[in-house]
């Protein structure tokens, strides 16, 4: 059999690039392949190393056969398939979330929901706040508060335009020797910014929609890229919401890394940190000492996850 490295997903049909040669072959599924017990949508993502066998001798079609072991991987919850999972990518090195300030206008309970899906898996996560280029003294204002709330918890923070490049030259020293996902909201220049990354990829970009005031999706389909200054990126459909109901609240709590810390000097060792007695993290959000707007996103996706269970229940 041959071993190669899945470099993008379209659903059905695979492209696999064999380690050894270099060959690129369209491969399609053989067997059922799960996650943990878990029921996935798509159980190959771009980023798995596999081994496949070629259907016929002297053609580019192969099937995979087997799936080797994850180092790691980034699974979202299906946005058509409720209790089903979604592999987004699989065995990379750091993540990099992309946002905005303003056009499209900052979602920063974006942000916080993306490190839920890196935190688990331990994968440094870099957050990159694109189009410095637009931004007037109130926006930078907005961008320093946040440039501080991530990097007092340990994220590396970043202000780039990938339509003038600055700060693309810093990150390419980030990227360099590594495979990175990138991923972010619709319509924050994801595919500007992978285009100026590794010139001559020519992946389509569309404009702000002037009427919704909102990104419109360029990049249908996963796909890793070769950087010819060492590494690989792997590229993402830009993603409109995301959803929890796979996670148990406690499950949510742990994953904001600074609860956590704080966590183990709360009364309880199951506590959720919204109406306990003794809640070290409670005591901390009234100190100053973690950031209320994060307290703020962690309560509605823990809202999401208890409207969504509700609803089951009365089904």
């Amino acid at each position: 059999m041959i071993e190669g490295i899945v470099i993008k997903s379209t659903g059905s049909w695979y492209r696999v690039k064999a380690v050894d040669t270099g060959r690129v072959f369209q491969c399609r599924i053989i067997g059922k392949f799960r996650l943990e017990g878990k029921k996935l949508t798509n159980p190959v993502a771009v980023g798995d190393r596999v081994k496949l066998v070629i259907e016929n001798e002297g053609e580019s079609s192969a099937l995979i056969k087997e799936i080797l072991p994850r180092e790691n991987y980034v699974v979202r919850q299906s946005p058509r398939k409720k209790f089903f999972l979604h592999l987004i990518a699989a065995n990379v090195d750091q993540a990099i979330v992309l946002s905005t300030i303003r056009e499209p206008n900052l979602k920063q309970g974006f942000i916080d929901r993306f490190l839920l899906m890196t935190e688990p898996y331990n994968i440094p996560t870099i957050i990159v706040f694109n189009k410095a280029d637009v931004l007037e003294e109130e926006d930078l204002e907005i961008y320093a508060a946040l440039e501080f709330m991530y990097e007092e918890i340990g994220y590396d923070v970043r202000l780039i335009s990938a339509l003038d490049g600055d700060g693309l030259e810093e990150l390419r020293e980030l990227l360099k020797d590594k495979t990175t996902l990138i991923s972010g909201h619709s319509g924050v220049g994801k595919s500007t910014l992978v285009n100026h990354l590794q010139p001559g990829l020519e992946i389509d970009t569309q404009e702000i929609s002037n009427f919704s005031g909102k990104g419109q999706h360029t990049t249908t389909f996963a796909e890793m890229h070769e950087l010819d200054f060492g590494g690989r990126i792997i590229d993402t459909p830009g993603i409109k919401s995301l959803s929890f109901i796979n996670m148990e609240p406690q499950e949510v709590a742990h994953n904001f890394r600074e609860f956590f810390e704080y966590s183990k000097d709360c009364r309880f060792s199951n506590c959720q940190h919204i109406n306990e007695p003794s809640c070290a993290v409670k005591e901390a959000i009234e100190a100053g000492e973690i950031s209320e707007l994060r307290y703020m996103n962690y309560l509605q996706i823990l809202d999401d996850i208890n409207d969504q269970n509700h609803w089951d229940r009365v089904k």
